[in-house]
């Protein structure tokens, strides 16, 4: 039976582009620390948005 982490209990965070939440994901999981932006559109756009 594996072990699944329920979707409320996985870490958030803010992105700086857009400023909405978003959660861990499955690739991220490794370097969770190091993600800053919530899509490649928003890591883009970092300098366009403010």
């Amino acid at each position: 039976m594996p072990k699944s982490i329920k979707k409320e209990n996985l870490p958030t965070k803010i992105c700086p582009t857009c400023a909405l939440p978003f959660t861990s994901r499955k690739k991220w999981k490794k370097n969770w620390d190091h993600v800053k932006y919530c899509s490649d559109k928003c890591r883009q756009n970092k300098t366009k948005i403010p």
